[in-house]
Formats: C-alpha cells, structure tokens, sequence
C-alpha cells in the first residue's frame, strides 16, 4: 500500500510540475512531457520500498557541520534522554531515532543542518504569514489608544505627557528618515512591549514616584522606544501588568509547551526588562525556551557576558540577582554604549528651545546643579563655595527640609521641562555632584549650551569599592560621573575634574569663562532621527534565532578588521586605539587556530577552554586558546599573558552603533 501511495504522489507531482510550467507559459509538447527531461527531478529520498528491502535512513554529520552548527551535538544528546517528556516532539516525528532527532533540530529548532539527513519524512509547518510591510505612522491618536492603564493607576502617565509634548519633533523626524533613506520594502514586526517596572509586583512603585522626584531615567528610555517601534510602522502590543501578560499568554496553548518551534507564536520581538523577564519564566515555564531568541531587554548598566553565563559566573561566585540569564549579550540593550558587548539603544535628548531660541537668550553668569535630591548634596559645600566665588549657583531639588544644600543656592524645586531647558540655556554651567552616574541631564544641559563639571573618580568607581554597583552584572569601572560625556563629548563642552582638588576646580573655571562661547551641541544618536535610524537598523538585522553560521552577518564582514593585541589589553581597548569599536557577533569566524596564524602567530599547540579572553594567545605558554564556550564571547576581558584576537568594526561619527554603510 505504501509503494502504491508514492507511485500515485510521484505521478501527481510530474502533473503538478506539467501545470507550474504551463501556468508560466512554457509550451512543452507530449514527448517532452513523457520523457520528464525538462521538469524539476523528484528529491531523492528513502522510499517505503526501500525500507522493505532493509535499506535505512542515512544521517550524517560531518565535521564541517559541527563548526557550522556548534550547538547540533549538544542538542542531538538532550534530545536522547528527553524526547519522551513531551508529547510535542513526537507530534513532529521524533521516534528516538538520531534521524528523527536531526530532522527535529533542523527543520523545526534550526540547531542542525538540513543536508544531513535525507528521510522521506519532511515536517508539516505551518505556512508562512503574507509579508506585510511597514511604513512610516504619525498619528499619535491610534499611540495614545495603545497607552491606556488597565487598572487605572496612571502608570503610563509621565510616558504619555513625554510623548505628546515631543510628538511633533518625532514625527518631523520620522519623515525626514523617510525622505533621506530607502525606507520602503520593510517587513512589518508585531512587537510585544512589557514594561515590568510599571507593574505592581515589581515594588519599585515606578508609576507611583514617577511625578515625585523619582528616578526617569528608565521612563525616558521606555517612553522613546515605543515612539521608535511605532513611527517605524510596526504593529504594537503594550503590557505593564502581570494579569495583562497572563491574559496573552493564556491564549496561546502553544507557550508552556517545551518544542521550541516559534513558528505558532504571534509575535516577533518582545521588548521589556529584567522584571519583565522575570515575570516571563514564571508564567511560561516549559515554554520559556522558545521565547529567549526574541527578547530585547532595557538594560540600564549592561550585562556582560561572564555575568549572563548563569554556571559560569556561580562557578566564579559573581551570580547576582540581576545576571544569569543565558541570553545573548546583544540582547541587553543599554542607554549610553557602555560595552561593545550589548546593543546600544539609547534615547532622545529633548529640546524645548531650537538653536536660535537658545542664542537670543541672554546668558548669565550663573551655573544650575546636577542633583535633584538633597543627599547628593552631602560633602560638596567646599566645592560649591569655589563655585560661588565666580557664579551664582541655582538648583532644582525636590522637599523643602534640605540640610545639605547650602543657603545661598536658589533652588526651584523640580522644574517641568520647558521651564528647566530656559534656566539651562540661560546658565553657563552645569554642575556635576558624582551622583546619579550616567543620566539623561548633562547631554539636555550640553544641548542647551551649558558647560558640564563632569567630577572625575580616582580611583574609578566599581562593584568593588562603591556599594551602588555591588549585584550589577558589570565589572565596569567609571573614572567619572558620566564616562559617555568624558569619551565621546569632551571639552568645550565637558571638564572632566577632580573636585576635590582645589586649584583644579579654579583654573577649570577660569579657563571656562575665558575661553567657551556657550554654544549647543548634541550628538546625533541622541536626536529623534539618530535613534530612529539606529532601532530600525537593528530590527531589520538583528536575528537572535539564527543557528546557522552561514547567515549573512550583521554589520557584514566589509565593515571588520580583525587585530591581534598587546598582551595585557581587552578587546574593547585594542579596537579603541585603533579608533574602532569591537564587535562580539563576529568572534566566532575568529574561533579557529588558521585565524591566530594568519596574523602572525606560531602555536606551539591549540586547546580550548571556557572564560572571556579567548581566542587568544598565551605568551608564556605560545598555546593558542579558542573559546569553548560561545555565550563567552566578550569583547572586555583582559590578562596580562594574554594577545587577544579581536573582531573591529568601523562606525559613524556620532552614531557608533551602526558602521559604516550599515544605516540600513
């Protein structure tokens, strides 16, 4: 029966062929036909009479599909001992048999190559959804719909008044990205955004503090990504409770199952936090697998590789709360570019005042302070009173019983917006206390032609000897308040200082008052456009579910450089030097011993091993190192006997996300 069933499906298949080529206007004649010389030939595979006769499926793996598929073995092995603890796989074919394991991880998890198995068996997926594309939206009606609080706490208030009060700015920035880029032919992505924080489980009580002097850094950050995400034209889902993420994932029967095919799911990309992913494992469990390639998650400090790699960083002792994940470091997305090893997403700089409203302001010889509660006022009277000799100091701090801010500072308590760009612009400078690191306010107070103080951290301040960043999954080491104004700003527009040190602080002031003319400056990845082409950049390219090596990576081999470094030096800082920027997605073509050679090196022998510094070559040693470990990949870690081999890629002058040719 089974002989009789395929010699009637092959028939068929000849007269499906017959028909493609007559629908296509080829003319074929009957002895054309009977012959079958000029039809597609019927794939060869293994065929019911054949496995009468003893013949058996052949499966093999070569090794250039182990380098291809890196994970296949590992996932070939779990699959022997757990094929049976779901249905589900047997519901894809798999019997137990290293073929059915093979067509399993290829065809359905993408873990393994297709070409190695050649069953007659192919798996049934559900057919591919039309292509939709997405086009530029600016209706800011059909947002503000998106933005309703279910339990009507207000938690998207303040989220709902930035956008608003900046829309038309976005949107002018949206069709001027239109205009100046080929924005046409891209896929529509239907994006989840689960904004954790805002939920009552989190206890952070974001939405209860947020018009309260609360920290916004995160609600500037969230507020501009969901502009980003829906000027882009992509379709939008917008969560902040549990009982809502619930709701979606209750419908979705397909969620808790361990099978990690996506091809069911209703959404491409899920965007949230730590919380929110939090809030993810518990309610999927099983499931959690599937969604992991899809996750982008705001990450303020960053997360670096030894501190995502769950059994690397307890085997280490440096497990936090905040770490462990498992995912890939590309998928942390951060708000300044703190390490090439995540993405940076960054966020916009408003702007209440345009450039000719800024320069018919008449400036004053006055200087506001970077701090809006009183304790991070504790300690700095010294400073402040050399301040005070040659300007008249102004503050915004939130309460009235301030015991640490001295007398003489006009304070203005917290300053809506427009109000506190006018008093910025009106300022020569901007003062840095040491405290919050890294916010929004020196680049707004730098855009508004105010000089910042940036105080300068010796030693630099890390998890080590400053309690604020104990339990961050970062080794990070700031040298001052705001490392990206330090590096990537500078003077005129930003001093990096020691505050404590008195003649520094005069001299710094002097040279200020003699020498800027005030003017804003803002770098373009922090306008409207710049994060607009840099979002869409990476929803276009970035594709965490890709197993196959042989994809065409992203930012393309064109844009990298690969470099060998002095012992001693961090990939990071070797491309740095070369003005380049490291780039993690493209170690794995490094991973070999033939690329150590290639740029000059003799190895006295090869191994592998699982840490951050490889692929690398000892010194002492002369052994080449290759990663055994890819979630170790890390463009930060430094020994001292150690050359690092180094992925560089080039990047746009104040847009160093993207290289070079790669702003699409």
């Amino acid at each position: 029966m089974a002989v009789l069933l395929e010699s009637m499906l092959e028939r068929l298949h000849k007269l499906e062929n017959f028909f493609t080529f007559i629908t296509n206007g080829t003319s074929l004649n009957s002895s054309q036909f009977a012959s079958n010389k000029n039809l597609p030939p019927v794939s060869s595979v293994l065929q019911a009479k054949d496995i009468i006769l003893g013949v058996k499926e052949d499966c093999v793996l070569t090794e250039e599909d182990m380098k291809l598929y890196p994970n296949c073995v590992g996932k070939m092995n779990w699959m022997k001992t757990m094929w049976k603890s779901d249905k589900c796989y047997a519901s894809y074919g798999v019997d137990g048999s290293d073929c059915s394991f093979i067509m399993y991880l290829s065809e359905v998890e993408g873990f393994c190559p297709k070409k190695a198995w050649s069953g007659s068996k192919r798996i049934k997926l559900r057919d591919h959804d039309p292509i939709n594309l997405a086009e530029i939206k600016t209706n800011l009606s059909d947002l503000m719909r998106l933005l309703v609080d279910p339990n009507e706490r207000q938690g998207y208030a303040w989220i709902r008044m930035r956008i608003s009060r900046m829309w038309d700015n976005w949107s002018v920035a949206a069709m001027n990205l239109n205009k100046n880029m080929a924005m046409a032919n891209r896929p529509k992505k239907k994006i989840l955004v689960h904004l954790g924080l805002l939920s009552k489980q989190s206890g952070w009580k974001f939405a209860e503090n947020q018009f309260k002097g609360g920290p916004l850094g995160e609600l500037v950050q969230w507020s501009d990504l969901i502009s980003t995400l829906y000027l882009l034209g992509h379709d939008l889902q917008i969560t902040s409770e549990v009982e809502q993420l619930v709701a979606i994932l209750s419908n979705l029967p397909a969620a808790k199952s361990p099978c990690q095919s996506r091809k069911e799911l209703p959404v491409d990309i899920i965007y949230t936090d730590i919380v929110g992913l939090t809030q993810f494992k518990k309610r999927v469990k099983g499931g959690y697998g599937k969604f992991i390639c899809l996750f982008r998650i705001l990450d303020s400090f960053g997360t670096e590789p030894a501190f995502n790699h769950r059994a690397f960083a307890k085997q280490n002792k440096i497990l936090t709360s905040w770490g462990g994940q498992d995912l890939k470091p590309k998928q942390f997305f951060t708000m300044f570019p703190h390490s090439p090893d995540n993405s940076f997403m960054g966020f916009v700089v408003e702007q209440h005042l345009n450039s000719s409203m800024i320069k018919s302001l008449k400036r004053k010889k006055q200087a506001v302070v970077y701090g809006k509660n009183d304790y991070m006022w504790k300690g700095k009277r010294g400073y402040l009173d050399l301040i005070k000799e040659q300007f008249e100091i102004h503050g915004t701090v939130a309460g009235d019983n301030l015991k640490n801010v001295p007398s003489y500072v006009i304070n203005h308590g917290i300053l809506p917006g427009p109000e506190l760009h006018k008093l910025l612009s009106q300022s020569q400078l901007f003062i840095g206390l040491g405290f919050p690191y890294e916010g929004p306010a020196p680049l707004e107070a730098i855009a508004n032609g105010a000089v910042y103080i940036n105080p300068q951290f010796i030693p630099p301040q890390n998890s080590k000897n400053t309690p604020f960043f104990k339990g961050k999954p970062t080794q990070r080491e700031l040298a001052s308040q705001h490392p990206y104004a330090e590096i990537f700003i500078g003077e005129p527009h930003v001093y990096t200082i020691p505050i404590n040190k008195t003649q520094i602080v005069k001299s710094t002031l002097q040279t200020i008052i003699d020498n800027s003319r005030f003017k804003p400056y803002l770098p373009y990845e922090y306008t409207e456009e710049g994060m607009l082409q840099r979002m869409n950049a990476y929803i276009e390219h970035q594709n965490f579910c890709q197993f196959d090596s042989k994809i065409s990576k992203w930012p393309p081999l064109e844009a990298m450089t690969n470099i060998l470094g002095r012992a001693g030096m961090s990939c990071r800082d070797v491309c740095a030097i070369n003005d380049l920027i490291c780039e993690s997605n493209h170690f794995r073509e490094l991973n070999i011993k033939e690329s150590l050679e290639n740029n000059g090196i003799q190895c006295a022998g090869t191994n592998k091993s699982s840490n951050i510094y490889y692929p690398s070559y000892n010194i002492n040693t002369e052994q080449c190192i290759l990663q055994a470990d890819e979630l170790l990949f890390s463009c930060v870690g430094s020994h001292s006997l150690l050359r690092r081999l180094c992925p560089c890629r080039s990047y746009i002058k104040g847009q160093i996300a993207l290289c070079i040719g790669c702003e699409r």
